[in-house]
């Protein structure tokens, strides 16, 4: 697969890249360098290969979920806000 000019150009647009010449000509051969080198993937013969999503033996650690009891209650919080109505906390408005 060859990187056109064109496509280059597409990318550092994209990235909000400014570019000289000579650093698009060398990004596009270091793209075609990875591009050649991911593509030697595609003659590795995998058909007896189980596929993987997971490499190490994971798994997830799940908890019970538990209420504790906390020290302040609703007022005494609302009370630390600078200004409170209906038991929440009013905030200036944001848009």
């Amino acid at each position: 697969m060859k990187i056109t000019r064109e496509e280059i150009d597409h990318l550092a647009e994209l990235s909000n890249f400014s570019l000289s010449d000579a650093e698009k000509d060398s990004l596009g051969q270091d793209l075609q360098n990875i591009i050649g080198y991911i593509s030697q993937l595609d003659e590795l013969d995998t058909s007896g290969v189980e596929p993987t999503y997971q490499v190490f033996e994971m798994k997830n650690v799940w908890r019970d979920d538990e209420i504790l009891e906390q020290d302040a209650d609703r007022e005494a919080l609302l009370a630390l806000a600078p200004d409170s109505q209906d038991y929440q906390i009013k905030v200036p408005k944001v848009l």
